[in-house]
């Protein structure tokens, strides 16, 4: 019989670790070529991992809510003699993370899943315990030296430090090591700190009195994993950009009576509907060349002018929580392009099938805060980005409209498009000018255009 090894895949460029949400398989189970066998999670989005063969689960080597390396082996498959594998297995060594289990009486053979995981990281060699580079780089930013790294207490592989330990320790740990002492109550129960597993002291509500009275009729609920790493990227962003917000109001009428007209024609011919959202970031595209500052980000006292111009769509999900998938290279897509792409990432998000690719490397984001009938509203920059634009709701209004003839009152389609952005870096003359252009862009729309 053969045996196959399933690993931790890759799941971007700066993403080195993912936490299992949930096996959809036992030990025991069979399982088909390409069925789920587990949700994971990271810092960015959350996933589904394929079989990438067909056989029966042997052995599944970590539980739920383990934080696992990318490249670590998570599952044992065996095909029964049949090898059913969808790519060759690459021709490099197994990651440092697999534990010998060499039988006799099967062959080992190693296959990464679609994704194709990355290599191991390699271990420091000025120390014997192993740190991943996204621990070491949360130390560097925290102000972690190598000392008091090595007191933290790790449960991952081997003892360890994982991410979740880093930044617990950095919110309990560290805190009662400055701290002044203060003696515990005589009942007072501490639990002891093992190697692998960090269990934090705590002290019951009703023994101390201390239970926080929130008043009335209330339901307490807490933030799941998702919405605390949202409320976190917000405080951040706004400790991090100096936010400011420019509205402008804009006549989309051109717009509103040319998709009335080749809607249904364009669903027929492309198979994809057409909504407004492709249509304001084509807009969006043009002017960002137009103005290239507002597809940048800095770093320290460098302005980073990106030359991709990669587009963020704020998306709601069921749950309530937001994601912000990407259109890369948006100025190479035409208008049926954008619109095929927008409702790809949209349907992903919404069905949770988005792959973590999906979420990164975006220059500029748009919200379409109009489709729940907001009329304008105050973005929080997407950070390392230095705008985003906010899109109103489409509302029929009466406005003055200017002809040849003179003045008149007449019924348009007006929407607010609001700007927030990044006052390091942009401007209020280059915020207002940049807002000015994508109403200019959005009105001069040539209502005989062909799809």
């Amino acid at each position: 019989m053969a045996v196959v090894d399933l690993v931790m895949p890759k799941l971007g460029e700066s993403i080195m670790e993912a936490t299992i949400l949930r096996w959809h398989k036992k030990e025991g189970d069979h399982i088909d070529l390409d069925e789920t066998l587990l949700e994971i999670a990271t810092d960015k989005v959350d996933s589904e991992v394929p079989s990438s063969v067909e056989g029966t689960i042997e052995s599944l080597l970590f539980r739920e809510n383990d934080v696992v390396p990318i490249g670590a082996v998570i599952a044992r498959i065996n095909t029964n003699g049949v090898l059913q594998v969808q790519q060759e297995a690459p021709k490099q060594q197994q990651p440092q993370y697999q534990e010998p289990t060499k039988d006799e009486t099967h062959q080992d053979i190693h296959v990464e899943v679609p994704y194709q995981p990355s290599k191991a990281p390699a271990r420091i060699q000025t120390t014997a315990r192993f740190y991943s580079p996204l621990v070491l780089n949360i130390a560097a930013n925290e102000g972690i030296g190598l000392a008091e790294l090595e007191n933290i207490p790790g449960t991952g592989n081997e003892g360890r430090v994982t991410k979740k330990d880093i930044l617990q320790w950095l919110e309990t740990g560290r805190q009662k090591k400055e701290a002044p002492e203060v003696k515990p109550a005589a009942d007072a129960k501490v639990a002891p700190l093992s190697q692998n597993k960090v269990e934090i002291p705590q002290v019951e509500a009703e023994e101390t009195g201390s239970e926080t009275d929130y008043g009335g009729n209330v339901e307490v609920i807490e933030m799941d994993r998702m919405r605390k790493m949202i409320a976190k990227h917000m405080v951040d962003s706004r400790k991090t950009s100096a936010h400011v917000t420019s509205f402008a109001e804009c006549d989309v009428t051109n717009i509103v009576l040319w998709r009335e007209k080749v809607k249904k024609a364009f669903e027929q011919q492309e198979g994809d509907k057409l909504t407004f959202t492709p249509l304001f970031i084509e807009a969006v595209v043009k002017c960002i060349k137009k103005h290239p500052w507002l597809n940048a980000s800095v770093d320290g006292d460098k302005i980073i002018v990106r030359k991709d111009i990669n587009i963020g769509m704020a998306t709601a999900l069921p749950s309530g929580n937001l994601i912000v998938p990407v259109i890369k290279d948006a100025d190479f897509l035409n208008l049926t392009g954008l619109a095929k792409k927008v409702n790809h990432l949209a349907n992903a998000a919404r069905s949770n099938k988005l792959r973590p690719d999906d979420t990164q490397g975006a220059t500029f984001t748009v919200t379409n805060i109009g489709s729940f009938g907001s009329l304008m509203g105050t973005p929080i920059i997407n950070q390392p980005q230095v705008a985003i634009l906010a899109i109103g709701a489409v509302k029929k209004r009466p406005v003055v409209v200017e002809t040849k003839q003179g003045d008149s009152i007449a019924i348009r389609h007006m929407m607010f498009l609001s700007l927030s952005y990044d006052h390091r870096v942009i401007d209020g003359a280059l915020g207002s000018t940049f807002l000015s252009s994508i109403v200019k862009e959005l009105e001069s729309f040539d209502i005989n255009r062909t799809i």
